[in-house]
């Protein structure tokens, strides 16, 4: 690997325009194609195979058409004046009014339903709701159908009504494009300090934007071609963005490390490349390994989005070992920065003061049993909130409260009880008419007396008369545990009733919905989790050539996203320190969260393992003895991980000042995970470990030893394939560029 590596970065070095130009035509191309594509899917829908509430939304879309339309749509909420009902002259006028101004809005309404004719007017006379649905989806609808529909909601505040709204068919919330600004800007910060030149800093930013472009581009032009979800690129950018900055980030340290070390500019990029983009090129592919892993889940929309993943990654990885080392040809001394030059020459009787990283290693070394045990201890407190995870799909009750989606779900709280905003769905179909007549009069007899229903609608019947829907209102909110356990009493009630009539009887709706998915998250997360560290152990024992490191790297990453989890289970489900963060609600956590923060998280724990250990490893293999070998490889790639990880803590804690409160979340575990993984499980624990196991630590059974296939990550082979230059070798300190 390293030799194959290090002819392709001499090649890219002295064919610098070449491999610019190829990789212009690369971006050119997928820019042409997406720019010819309608970057949109014709397929709005999520599908949810394999869960019950699923099954009745596809009973219903053949049943009942009109019913499961995908058209957008909208509730629009209206409270009369203080003192006055809805019914009233005044108030009743001024409804009328507001129903045609909605109607009028856009000739996409198909229909706007009357509050006073569909009987949705609270039991007080206070509060009531229309139903506005269109004809086109809510994709489909322009800036001028969200404003006339804003027009027609201010007129009616402006006559003494209070009026609110939520649904599909509302303006979507802004993008978190300055959140991602913010942490790109960060990022080019952080470079400066950590390399003191702009031509190196501006070099993995560089290759960066050129890989998500690449990436983006091929992802819209396929959106439509292949019928993928929109939401496939918003993972793609975050990880294209984040390994990019740090596969790159890597081979330009380890090139300015060549040059010190007395090799030319050519020579040094090839070294570069078959040193540290062996390690990137399998710190890749443990990513791609967690990526693509998520197919195991069954759900498209997952699936779609680690694929889209997998891909920006393995992007990244090619970009990183072709167009960095040109790249460094058109600077081979500007990139190692003026600061090199000023050094003053390390002699006999002057020492530099060790690198922060070296002397904290040192620090390790002295006491590794304290060290080990208290870091431990530290994250497992920290992940103690994690065993009272709840999971939650968003609604309206997460918005922020200033928001009229948010506004709209507190008054039919207020108005028509905590379970009208979460209602269930019984779904009764048969063959047999006859059959499914009988099932819907036992199973709402059985659903009426349960003490958390507050109300059971009439069955609704398609034309033919073998399908039914009814809905049914809970008492209790829609996260609540009463409605969780409700909706398992149905099932069971259903089960009976199926059992006796024959007539299948499914429960869905939104609240259903919730549950299942939960359900299939949280029983999805052991295979997952078993499937990745298990591919990714064979491939660290591969790079690693043992045993006990490849499991330590895997026991540390389950601590530390154990501890990001618990971290986010007490500020977003507990809701402490919520003002510190920004967070107005605390409620349950996004089902999709955990298990891609374990995807995410798992890449870049390898990246950092795999960064680290592999020039720990490498100073073993050319003789240092185990300690020395941990002290060498934190001198030389302990600030590389402390940069890339504070980088990623901006990049994801940018998102935390968002609005979304399932995007601020989100951004908080991944921050919180990179800070965990790499300053306490990275650059704390692999070093005690690695002290305390001493020898042990790269051992390999003989008979496996014999059978793996040598992938040389640690340039071993360069030595005799590739000709040293002869002239001293030299130091980071009394290297003086050319100019």
């Amino acid at each position: 690997m390293a030799t194959f590596l290090h002819r392709i970065g001499r090649g890219a070095f002295k064919r610098r325009w070449l491999t610019l130009l190829l990789w212009a035509v690369v971006l050119g191309i997928a820019g042409a194609a997406a720019a010819g594509s309608s970057g949109s899917s014709s397929n709005s829908n999520i599908t949810l195979p394999g869960i019950e509430a699923q099954k009745a939304y596809d009973v219903l879309g053949e049943k009942f058409p009109a019913a499961n339309a995908d058209g957008a749509s909208a509730r629009v909420v209206v409270r009369a004046p203080d003192g006055e009902k809805l019914a009233d002259s005044g108030p009743r006028a001024e409804v009328s009014s507001l129903l045609k101004d909605l109607k009028a809005s856009s000739p996409r309404v198909a229909s706007v339903s009357d509050p006073f004719a569909a009987k949705t007017i609270s039991a007080d006379g206070t509060t009531g709701y229309a139903q506005v649905t269109y004809k086109a989806k809510a994709a489909d609808l322009t800036d001028a159908d969200h404003n006339r529909v804003d027009d027609a909601l201010d007129a009616a505040r402006d006559q003494g009504l209070t009026v609110e709204a939520s649904g599909s068919a509302l303006a979507p919330a802004e993008s978190g494009s300055s959140s991602e600004a913010l942490g790109f800007v960060l990022a080019a910060l952080i470079l400066v300090i950590t390399f003191g030149s702009l031509i190196a800093a501006g070099m993995p930013l560089l290759t960066a934007l050129i890989g998500v472009g690449v990436t983006m581009s091929a992802i819209t032009a396929l959106t439509a071609a292949l019928d993928l979800s929109s939401s496939t690129s918003a993972l793609a950018a975050m990880l294209g963005i984040a390994v990019g900055i740090d596969y790159a980030l890597f081979i330009v340290s380890r090139y300015r490390s060549e040059r010190a070390a007395g090799h030319d500019a050519r020579e040094a990029a090839a070294r570069a490349n078959g040193t540290a983009g062996s390690a990137v090129v399998f710190a890749g592919l443990t990513v791609v390994i967690a990526l693509v892993g998520l197919a195991v889940v069954n759900l498209p929309l997952l699936t779609a989005m680690g694929m889209a993943g997998a891909g920006a990654v393995i992007i990244a990885v090619l970009v990183a070992i072709t167009l960095v080392p040109a790249l460094l040809a058109f600077a081979p001394d500007r990139a190692l920065g003026r600061s090199s030059s000023r050094k003053p020459a390390r002699t006999k009787t002057t020492a530099l003061k060790p690198p922060a990283a070296e002397r904290w290693a040192a620090f390790v070394l002295r006491r590794p049993w304290k060290v080990l045990l208290f870091s431990v201890l530290g994250l497992g407190v920290i992940a103690l909130p994690a065993t009272k995870l709840e999971l939650g799909l968003p609604d309206d009750s997460s918005k922020p409260t200033a928001t009229t989606e948010r506004k709209a779900y507190d008054m039919l709280t207020e108005s028509f009880g905590p379970g009208f905003n979460g209602p269930l769905t019984l779904v009764v179909s048969d063959s047999d008419p006859a059959a499914t007549k009988a099932a819907v009069g036992q199973l709402t007899d059985h659903v009426a007396d349960l003490k958390d229903v507050a109300a059971v609608t009439p069955a609704t019947y398609n034309p033919a008369g073998d399908t039914a829907m009814v809905t049914v209102v809970p008492k209790s909110s829609p996260a609540s545990e009463q409605t969780n356990d409700l909706v398992h009493t149905i099932r069971d009630q259903a089960q009976g009733v199926q059992t006796a009539t024959g007539a299948q009887a499914l429960v869905s709706g939104t609240t259903a919905m919730n549950i299942d998915v939960a359900a299939k998250f949280s029983a999805a997360m052991l295979p997952y989790l078993t499937l990745v560290v298990g591919l990714a152990f064979l491939v660290l024992i591969l790079v690693f050539r043992s045993i006990l490191v490849p499991l330590k790297a895997a026991l540390g990453f389950l601590l530390s996203v154990l501890a990001s989890l618990g971290a986010v289970v007490a500020v977003f489900q507990w809701g402490w320190f919520k003002d510190l963060f920004g967070l107005q609600t605390a409620g349950p956590i996004m089902s999709l969260m955990p298990i891609l923060l374990v995807g995410i998280v798992f890449g870049l724990a390898m990246d950092y393992q795999v960064f680290l250990v592999t020039r720990i490893r490498e100073a073993y293999v050319h003789g240092a003895e185990p300690r020395a070998a941990i002290t060498e490889g934190f001198r030389h790639s302990g600030k590389v991980v402390i940069a890339a990880a504070l980088i990623m803590t901006g990049v994801f804690g940018g998102f935390v000042g968002g609005n979304d409160v399932m995007i601020k979340s989100l951004g908080f575990g991944l921050a919180a995970a990179v800070i965990f993984d790499a300053f306490v499980v990275r650059m704390t624990i692999v070093p005690a470990v690695l002290a305390l196991l001493g020898e042990r630590a790269w051992s390999l059974p003989g008979w496996l030893d014999r059978r793996l296939p040598h992938v040389d990550i640690e340039g071993e082979k360069l030595g005799s394939a590739v000709p040293v230059p002869h002239e001293p070798a030299r130091t980071d300190a009394d290297f003086t560029p050319t100019r």
